[in-house]
């Protein structure tokens, strides 16, 4: 069994909007905050694709994680992730292996089988196309080829891309993805900060089914986790609020810019709405220091995962630097 000091730590960044602010400002704090996570030595640093959602940033995702590695130096910098159903394979291929050229060695490919986003504006992505479970894993294979080196009689060639193979993972909230990253010998993150129900088992089976591969000899999972971090439980509380908001707005279907913290939210709530969030953020660690510290030795335990992904959407940018602080500190006592 791990201890925290064997856990690498990254973050997820949903490049939140906040009430009030522009799309310019989440740009900025999401660099000044990946700038702030390679200073406190945090293993990678993603963003993720959504589309059609006023609270959030990162539909091009690509771009903006070339502007991050541009504005970093170590950190490895990646998407959590590029949502196949709206791509053409080549197409990632050529902009990640750009990506690639210009940044060595740093940039990550995760993958999801989600569109991220809603039907409409899944359309509007890729017209009419219609997808099939087939789909997902034959397109993981065209871009493990795309990536890799040229094969004789290869009519199809990724330029940038070819050779440089960018380190794809599976990403993916159910026992579907797990199989197959276990099948590809591919690296696995679940996606347990935001659908946790599945977490235990879908690792499971990952870690029984892993064929080990070209890219790696054994499994690798990473598990994503909602953190609020304060110098007191009470405040981390009152901060975590803003995503309890976030939440509630995706169950009830009210998307929204993130929103400022409001004193003692959920016991404003119905007791089912307190319950939906609770189910959603099931992974989360609330707290100051001492809970944190006990939220992420609790989920060592019960995941023996290689690395925390975090999630960390609080409203004041200075604060959220603070609380990454903190979950930097509580990994490593």
């Amino acid at each position: 069994m791990k201890t925290l000091k064997d856990i690498k730590l990254s973050m997820l960044d949903l490049v939140a909007i906040r009430e009030g602010r522009s799309v310019a400002d989440a740009l900025a704090v999401a660099l000044s905050t990946a700038r702030h996570a390679e200073a406190l030595g945090f293993t990678r640093y993603w963003v993720a694709e959504h589309h059609n959602m006023p609270g959030i940033a990162s539909s091009a995702t690509a771009v903006l994680v070339g502007h991050i590695a541009g504005g970093t130096t170590r950190i490895r910098v990646g998407s959590g992730g590029i949502m196949l159903p709206n791509h053409a394979p080549l197409v990632v291929a050529e902009a990640f292996g750009t990506l690639a050229e210009l940044y060595p060695d740093r940039i990550d490919l995760g993958l999801g089988r989600a569109p991220g986003t809603d039907s409409v504006t899944m359309r509007a992505l890729r017209r009419d196309r219609v997808e099939t479970e087939d789909d997902f894993p034959r397109e993981v294979s065209e871009l493990q080829q795309l990536l890799g080196p040229v094969q004789h009689g290869q009519r199809v060639v990724a330029v940038p891309g070819a050779g440089t193979n960018v380190p794809i993972w599976i990403l993916g909230s159910s026992l579907f993805s797990a199989r197959l990253a276990a099948e590809r010998g591919l690296p696995y993150a679940f996606a347990s900060h935001f659908a946790p129900r599945q977490l235990l088992q879908a690792i499971a089976l990952y870690r029984s089914k892993f064929q080990p591969s070209a890219v790696l000899d054994k499994p690798y999972v990473m598990i994503g986790v909602p953190v609020m971090a304060a110098p007191t439980d009470e405040e981390a509380e009152f901060l975590a609020s803003s995503n309890y908001q976030r939440v509630l707005g995706i169950l009830n279907r009210n998307r929204r810019r993130l929103q400022p913290p409001v004193a003692h939210f959920m016991d404003k709530l119905r007791p089912e709405e307190r319950a939906a969030i609770g189910d959603f953020l099931a992974a989360g660690v609330v707290g100051g220091p001492e809970r944190v510290r006990e939220g992420f030795a609790r989920l060592a335990q019960l995941t023996d995962a290689d690395e925390f992904i975090v999630v960390c959407d609080v409203f004041d940018p200075e604060l959220r630097l603070r609380s990454l602080e903190i979950a930097a500190s509580a990994m490593e006592k």
